[in-house]
């Protein structure tokens, strides 16, 4: 822990610039970054799509892979994004968020640069591989963020916006596909799709630099008064001392302070792994394995081979192509339940719900493919490409509402600050493991087992819905640092907001025209009571996390007429001013 611990302090910024324009401060910032970050997610989406769409592409099986090898290329991705997962956890807890969202954006972009220009299989392979990296880094990170950015009542709706990303940038790499097949015979039908693969990266790592960072983060690494301005822009309009703005701040120092003090887990800003299982053995369980269940239910199987399912079934090329895009359409509007009911019906009523109509759908399209020779002639129509095409729609919608966002919030927001990167990089990677597992075994179980390979599938759906009953916790409609009394942790006495107190001191009107210091020692929060100043006390492993001890904190002061903020600092000491617009 030691060595960790010099290795986090010789990368952690010592700086925090704000880039974003402060006129966009409140839901438009809020829902700006929330999409903006979920292009991470979007690409995620596009990925599988275009896998399933190059598998039918004859130009592709004739320069890059023998039809025989579709899982090779599947499962390089998801090896690779097993360890890049489990290393998320170091960028994010270390270089913050919305810096690890950026990295994997860059590898997805280097990728697709490779891929787009591959000779053979084995540089296809390298770019597959090092797509893995991002994807791993993107899905655990991105998720921790949504939740992170989100008020109270609102990270289920965030992380569902996240789900309608990713899926509509499936629909999108399908319809791609499709469009790119009008050409099969050249070499850009499939190479065209990772062009547009490699533009989307690049924004997403343009925007990034843009993205306001964590408030959660800041705070925990000593940036205490920008983690509260951060929060004031995203929930308030920019209003730092908004009633909910300073319990949540409260609630994040109180809630640091009591777990600095090594009450669960050990002391320090971040955990050790060892934690994940002897203090917080339960939520462990629930991240891995509401992971291991949305890939169990065989969304991969259908995904990354849904064309090759549909031609199967009796469509054309072309026409599996188009079919594969119209079943991603139901796939996005499933989504849409998620962003609206999520917060209000709760996490575990739409899991229980959405295994059984997973289940379901799965038993119809394995029945008609099992049972269609012994069935009259209309009814063999029906169990053909017609009947699985509607199969699909139906499962692809359900997975759309349940279990395709909510693994993802359930294990981004079960854990305390301190342990989050690191649950959500256990519970990512163990959905990339059994991913890799769905992708391998599919294509000879199904060419074994036929229909009864979804009725597999449905017995692991069933088996999901009794776990989520017996064992998951509801967490919607509670604060993220209140979650941890679900389970028993201990929790702080309730912060008194005083009228001394230096949050409830700030201006109530939007205070315009100010600077802010960036340093390693801002860690007070500004008070604006004539010309008195006031402090806050910071927990130790916060001070050291921002490289100064309490000697050194920053004094503010504001006369209470003027507009402006500034900053009294020691002598001696180096700032990085950064205007507000």
């Amino acid at each position: 822990m030691a060595f960790g611990s010099r290795v986090a302090g010789a990368f952690k910024p010592t700086t925090y610039t704000i880039r974003y324009p402060r006129k966009l401060a409140g839901n438009p910032l809020l829902y700006i970054s929330s999409a903006s970050a979920s292009l991470g997610d979007a690409l995620l989406g596009y990925s599988q799509g275009i896998t399933a769409a190059f598998q039918v592409q004859r130009s592709f099986i004739h320069r890059i892979v023998h039809a025989l090898q579709p899982a090779l290329l599947i499962s390089c991705l998801s090896i690779t994004a097993i360890f890049a997962a489990l290393a998320s956890a170091y960028t994010s807890d270390w270089l913050g968020r919305r810096t690890s969202i950026r990295i994997g954006a860059s590898l997805y972009l280097i990728a697709s640069a490779i891929q787009m220009i591959a000779p053979d299989l084995t540089t296809f392979i390298v770019g597959r591989s090092i797509q893995g990296l991002g994807a791993g880094m993107l899905s655990t990170t991105v998720p921790i963020y949504q939740v992170e950015i989100a008020p109270v009542g609102a990270r289920g709706m965030l992380v569902g916006i996240e789900a309608l990303c990713m899926n509509v940038g499936y629909a999108v790499s399908a319809w791609a596909g499709y469009a790119f097949y009008m050409d099969a015979r050249a070499e850009h039908a499939w190479r065209g799709p990772f062009a547009v693969q490699a533009a989307v990266s690049l924004v997403l790592v343009i925007w990034t630099f843009f993205l306001p960072e964590s408030p959660r983060w800041l705070i925990q690494n000593g940036f205490m008064t920008e983690g509260l301005w951060t929060l004031a822009d995203l929930h308030a309009r920019g209003d730092v001392t908004d009633e909910g703005v300073a319990h949540t701040y409260h609630a994040i120092v109180d809630m640091l302070e009591m777990e600095e003090k090594g009450e669960k887990g050990g002391s320090g800003i971040i955990g050790p792994w060892s934690a994940l299982w002897r203090d917080y053995p339960r939520r462990t369980f629930i991240g891995f394995t509401s992971r291991m269940f949305a890939q169990l239910t065989g969304i991969n199987a259908m995904l990354h081979f849904l064309p090759e399912h549909l031609a199967q079934a009796g469509f054309s090329i072309p026409r599996a192509l188009f079919f594969a895009g119209c079943c991603s359409l139901p796939y996005c509007l499933g989504t849409l339940p998620a962003i609206l009911f999520i917060d209000r019906l709760g996490r575990r009523r739409f899991l229980i719900v959405g295994s059984i109509a997973l289940a379901c759908c799965l038993v119809l399209i394995g029945c008609l493919q099992l049972y269609v020779d012994h069935w009259p002639r209309m009814l063999a129509g029906l169990g053909g490409a017609r009947g699985v095409f509607i199969g699909m729609c139906m499962y692809l919608f359900f997975f759309g509402a349940t279990w395709g966002p909510v693994p993802c919030l359930l294990s981004a927001e079960l854990y305390p600050l301190r342990m989050r990167a690191r649950g959500m990089s256990i519970a990512t990677a163990s959905d990339w493991f059994f991913e890799c597992v769905v992708g391998i075994t599919s294509p000879p179980l199904i060419n074994v087992l036929t229909g009864g390979y979804y009725l597999l599938l449905a017995g692991g759906c069933i088996l999901s819905g009794l776990v989520v009953w017996s064992r998951y916790v509801e967490t919607g409609g509670q604060p993220l640092e209140a979650i941890g009394g679900m389970f028993g942790d201990p929790q702080p006495a309730p912060g008194k907001l005083e009228q001394e107190d230096a949050v409830m001191q700030v201006r109530r009107r939007r205070v315009r025209g100010y600077s802010i210091v960036s340093m390693p020692s801002s860690m007070l929060v500004p008070s604006i009571a004539g010309t008195s100043q006031t402090t806050l006390r910071v927990p130790s492993a916060l001070s050291s996390a921002a490289g100064s001890s309490p000697s050194q904190d920053t004094l503010f002061s504001a006369d209470a007429d003027a507009d402006t903020l500034t900053k009294q600092r020691p002598s001696g000491t180096s700032t990085n001013m950064d205007k507000y617009a």
